[in-house]
């Protein structure tokens, strides 16, 4: 995904909620302590798409971040 379409695609969301925080460059750059800002983070996705939490579905305006099985099922 480009930058432009992750942007989108978190809209109002909170950005931190895409962040994977299994991810190795997360874990480097200590991103939980000190998160990147929104811009920063949505190219950082889009340079590393790892980094993108999954598994990401999108259904309509729903997204579902991670493994939620509930929700999934739900779908």
């Amino acid at each position: 995904m480009t930058a432009t379409e992750l942007d989108h695609l978190i809209g109002t969301r909170d950005y931190r909620q895409f962040l994977n925080s299994r991810n190795d460059l997360f874990r480097r750059k200590n991103m939980k302590i000190n998160p990147p800002t929104r811009e920063q983070a949505v190219r950082m996705m889009a340079e590393e798409p790892n980094l993108i939490r999954r598994p990401l579905i999108v259904a309509g305006k729903r997204i579902i971040l991670g493994f939620d099985e509930e929700a999934i099922a739900a779908l």
